[in-house]
């Protein structure tokens, strides 16, 4: 757990001239909880000692007062004073400054109280959002012993918000201390403080602040388990002219309707009176409260549509900062996933960028990680039968959609190659530096470093082959056979493609010569071609990447449009009971066919095998 100690002078800089008890301080140990929105003076929790301010942007800083109270803000030579609005709240703007490593005091005076904070810093600010994967800490991750022990980056500033979820949009977050340890406090970056906080976000700011040398401050707003609805407002979510999302929505009401609190607080105390008495046949006693009122609303759930933006954006939204990084998925590989992702997630991002006032905000996003057994020739087709797929190609749509619109502050970057067998690959920081590459060559000047993946420009069926056209050069890891690619008929029954160099000619020497910008694919029970997939499996195969850079992989993507339901009645020659959807057990018959249509391909290809070997 994160080790946490007030110094002396963090102690000093919430000096408070009238009195203690009526504004906001520095939490100390035997603290557990610094509300939201203190009574008196206060400030919203964002705005700490030791924090990081958003260079080249307005600052603005805002909290709570009495009614009518007179509240001045001093910081960088500026001073700015206004009132206190009826509801309490205050808000004041300064000027943009520039980077500074150098610390800067910030004073905010009120009618009978002073608050001050030190060690703030100017520099970038970068919001992490997303679930688990993006929560997961750093001493989690392979090799995060060493990053840890490597920590020693003062000049940046960790920030986790406070995870409270319920339906009820939040104007702040609680400082607090959870399982004794701070939450909700910036720290300084170091051995100490790290290990706790989100791995992608501190292998992130750590490269940026190492290229940049300017001051970094990072705010994890992740949470696990939770749904890319989840993090889009409510309003948002309900303005869709979609089906799906309709559809979605009108189960929740279902669920919300069918809840009985009354009954639900009975079944909560009939477990705790269980619990209690299996506890004293063991001589043991229970030191939890006795259940007091329900809980459980499916209204108040975290993957309730809106509900993380609610209670993790919308109370740091208004900050000023550079950009965001995105990591999440795994909660929305479900039956809606083929369609539900994509229609969503750009509604997402457009909402964040108007969180943080700043349409153009940079936003990188990492494709969903590797679960289950690895894919390969024997189980290709069964694998590709994964909804997480699906995540992982509205993840590349949506970047290549805002790509190709002229967007230059949308970034991506591939993860499937981190290959681990489950949902939490502990495989994340190769996967956080190639995000911070496309930071850095993005937001930060560093020309000499690459990021985008190669993307296909143009496809043509020939002569019973498939060939592929990319914007750069491409090849295998380490010279091997390419791997990864997937072909097509008329009759959308896909086989694992041979991909090979398109020949343009030959030398003066008589020997080929290879077009590296063109793979011609093809399988010999594929005769006509028609559409390709690529990285098709939750944890793929697909070794396509940059010439050079070998680690910049061919994002998840097919060229067909087939539905789950049409690759149902493609294998199984049945429609699917609902048009263009498909249920639970119609996935495992498809399953099946997958796999004997695996069978079936192996046994081909070894009687050819056989059969070359006669002659």
């Amino acid at each position: 757990m994160k080790n946490y100690t007030i110094s002396l002078l963090a102690l000093l800089s919430a000096v408070l001239t009238f009195s203690a008890a009526t504004a906001q301080q520095e939490p100390t140990n035997n603290l557990t909880v610094m509300p939201a929105i203190a009574e008196g003076l206060s400030l919203h929790n964002l705005f700490q000692s030791n924090m990081v301010l958003q260079r080249e942007k307005p600052i603005t800083i805002w909290g709570w007062a009495e009614p009518g109270e007179d509240v001045s803000v001093s910081f960088g030579g500026q001073t700015r004073t206004t009132k206190a609005g009826a509801d309490r709240s205050w808000k004041v703007s300064l000027q943009a400054m520039p980077a500074t490593a150098e610390p800067l005091q910030m004073a905010i005076k009120g009618k009978n109280a002073t608050l001050t904070l030190d060690n703030i810093l100017m520099g970038d600010v970068w919001v992490m959002g997303g679930q688990s994967n993006m929560q997961e800490p750093l001493r989690n991750l392979e090799n995060g012993a060493m990053e840890i022990a490597s920590a020693n980056f003062p000049k940046i500033r960790l920030l986790t918000v406070s995870a409270i979820i319920d339906n009820k949009e939040k104007k702040n977050f609680p400082r607090r201390q959870k399982d004794k340890q701070p939450d909700g406090d910036w720290d300084i970056c170091s051995p100490q403080t790290v290990p706790d906080f989100s791995g992608i976000g501190y292998i992130f700011a750590r490269r940026i602040h190492m290229a940049s040398q300017i001051p970094i401050g990072v705010i994890d707003a992740s949470y696990w388990g939770t749904p890319v609805e989840s993090w889009t407002p409510l309003s948002v979510v309900k303005s869709m002219d979609s089906d799906i999302v309709r559809s979605l929505l009108s189960d929740w009401d279902k669920k919300v309707a069918a809840w009985d609190p009354k009954k639900e607080l009975e079944n909560q105390i009939k477990q705790d009176e269980q619990r209690t008495e299996e506890l004293k046949k063991q001589g043991k006693t229970s030191n939890e409260p006795r259940p007091s009122k329900p809980v459980g609303a499916p209204i108040d759930n975290q993957n309730y549509p809106g509900n993380c933006y609610a209670s993790m954006i919308s109370p740091i939204a208004g900050l000023a900062v550079k950009g965001a990084v995105w990591h999440q998925g795994y909660n929305n590989a479900r039956l809606d996933a083929e369609t539900f992702y994509y229609q969503v997630f750009p509604r997402m991002i457009a909402s964040w960028r108007a969180a943080f006032n700043d349409a153009n905000m940079p936003f990188g996003i990492i494709s969903l990680c590797t679960d289950n057994p690895p894919q390969t020739l024997d189980n290709y087709l069964e694998c590709m039968m994964d909804f997480g797929i699906y995540v992982r190609e509205a993840h590349y749509k949506t970047f290549l959609d805002f790509y190709k619109a002229g967007d230059k502050n949308i970034g991506y970057a591939s993860s499937y190659d981190h290959r681990r067998a489950w949902w939490h690959p502990e495989m994340k920081i190769p996967a956080a530096e190639r995000i911070a590459r496309w930071a850095m060559a993005t937001q930060y000047g560093v020309n000499s470093v690459s990021w985008k993946p190669p993307m296909v420009t143009n496809m043509e069926p020939k002569d019973n082959t498939l060939i592929l056209n990319f914007d750069s050069d491409v090849a295998s890891l380490n010279s091997e056979a390419i791997a990864g690619f997937s072909i097509a008929g008329k009759d959308g029954k896909f086989q694992p493609a041979k991909a090979e160099y398109l020949v343009t000619g030959k030398n003066n020497n008589g020997q080929p010569q290879h077009n590296w910008k063109a793979l011609v694919l093809s399988h010999p029970l594929v005769p006509n071609p028609m559409h390709y997939r690529f990285a098709w499996g939750r944890n793929p195969m697909g070794n396509l990447r940059m010439v050079y850079i070998k680690d910049i992989p061919l994002g998840t993507q097919r060229s067909d449009n087939w539905t789950v339901a049409d690759m149902y009645e493609n294998y199984t020659g049945k429609k699917s009971a609902v048009p263009r959807l498909v249920n639970g057990g119609e996935v495992e018959e498809l399953r099946k066919a997958l796999k004997a249509a695996d069978l079936e391909r192996r046994i081909f290809e070894a009687k050819a095998l056989l059969a070359a070997q006669k002659k």
